[in-house]
């Protein structure tokens, strides 16, 4: 897929430039770097100072690791997927579905919190129905032991419960100031492999580290609960409270950490 040396041929078959689609994708270029490093997705060119540059049929394959990405899946799980699939629209059809599907239980969702403040404006008894209509925590659990195995949920159930007041009050505390050291990563513009970012990713490992095994939290997984404070809206406003883009943020220092090695 790739050519070798980024000649006028080469450029024309591969007119994206990887800032163009880093910055168009939300990802930054040193994710499209690790990306290709690991064959998950491969420059269609790359020049004179190793340049990436990427056609058409890239950005397709980089949408369609966004979306599986989105489902959960680690990379060598998208990897495999991918390579055993060559029909690029049957494969972007069922990611419509699942799209579709996601977007009627936000608006479900919407429409239960909107309902919630009108009835807590108007001093009107809740309902759980409608309170709870478009959640289901169910799916954690199941989103849970897919990526991490059969037990995970209720490892980490169990970890929670044994913490008393004070512990979990210090666990929930710390996670606040990071998704405000977070925001205000953002707002300084500061770059994701800054002293600044890795600081606050080893902050987020550490406080991670402190419900999941040393052994399990590897750089796959770092980078799969990274996606999933940007791309999971449940997980996004733990940190977009904080000040917009904080989110981002933390997940870019997570990913430069992460391909730093932890």
């Amino acid at each position: 897929m790739r050519d070798s040396t980024d000649t006028t041929g080469a450029a024309a078959k591969a007119p994206h430039g990887i800032a163009e689609v880093a910055r168009s994708a939300g990802v930054s270029s040193r994710t499209l770097r690790h990306y290709d490093a690991i064959g998950l997705l491969p420059a269609t060119a790359v020049g004179d100072g190793g340049l990436r540059r990427y056609d058409d049929r890239a950005l397709v394959r980089l949408q369609r690791i966004l979306l599986l990405r989105g489902l959960g899946l680690g990379l060598p799980e998208i990897r495999r997927v991918l390579d055993g699939e060559q029909d690029d629209v049957t494969a972007l059809t069922a990611h419509v579905a699942w799209l579709e599907r996601e977007r009627d239980r936000l608006a479900r969702q919407l429409a239960a919190v909107r309902t919630t403040i009108t009835r807590i404006e108007q001093g009107e008894d809740m309902n759980a129905t409608d309170t709870f209509d478009g959640f289901d925590q169910t799916k954690f659990k199941q989103e849970v032991e897919e990526r991490w195995g059969a037990d995970a949920w209720d490892r980490g159930a169990r970890w929670w419960e044994s913490k008393d007041a004070d512990a979990k009050r210090a666990f929930q505390a710390e996670q606040r100031a990071i998704a405000e050291d977070a925001a205000a990563l953002a707002a300084s513009g500061a770059a994701a492999d800054s002293a600044e970012a890795d600081a606050l990713a080893r902050r987020q490992f550490a406080w991670l580290a402190q419900a999941t095994p040393p052994a399990e939290l590897t750089a796959d997984r770092f980078r799969t609960l990274a996606d999933m404070y940007v791309q999971d809206e449940r997980f996004t406003h733990a940190y977009e409270w904080a000040g917009a883009g904080a989110s981002r943020a933390l997940r870019d220092a997570m990913h430069a950490l992460a391909d730093r090695g932890l």
